[in-house]
């Protein structure tokens, strides 16, 4: 698979499979999506998804772990889901602010974690509950969206890995 054509092709057939598969609503221990791909070399994956128990019935944060193993560099550059209005925001130096994208490095990861980057949640239709699952869609400047299913944890839960202190940045 040399091909100079072949990647394009397989760029498109794996985040078809990946768009299929996430609406097989598995409920297993994965809660992420992988292998979307675009034309722009980037290799995108998405793991380590969660949502705490909110506690207000309006309002809830999400974290989860982009991980690109191209060779191009990629955007986050919007979140939707029909639970509710979902922006992104970084915390720098301890102030959070929305921003339009965050960057995903060739090679790295942009990491959502409680006290940093983290999405939020919105005007929700409902208040999730522990044991259910948000499916968003995550939306990039080059490479096709990407639908994963955010698992709502205890509000106390903490991840093993996946959300260290690496930012991506």
């Amino acid at each position: 698979m040399s091909g100079r054509g072949t990647r394009p092709a397989l760029a498109v057939l794996a985040a078809a499979a990946v768009l299929a598969l996430a609406g097989c609503g598995d409920s297993g221990s994965d809660s992420g999506a992988s292998g979307a791909s675009g034309a722009s070399g980037a290799e995108l994956s998405v793991g380590a998804a969660y949502i705490p128990q909110p506690v207000s019935a309006s309002m809830a944060a999400g974290f989860l772990t982009i991980t690109n193993e191209g060779d191009a560099g990629d955007e986050l550059t919007s979140v939707t889901s029909e639970a509710g209005d979902v922006t992104v925001h970084e915390t720098v130096d301890g102030t959070m602010k929305e921003v339009d994208r965050l960057k995903i490095p060739a090679h790295g990861r942009l990491v959502f974690r409680s006290g940093g980057n983290h999405l939020m949640f919105e005007k929700l239709k409902r208040q999730p509950k522990q044991g259910e699952s948000v499916t968003v869609e995550l939306h990039f400047a080059q490479s096709e969206p990407v639908t994963v299913e955010v698992p709502v944890k205890a509000a106390t839960y903490q991840p093993g890995d996946g959300h260290s202190a690496h930012t991506g940045n």
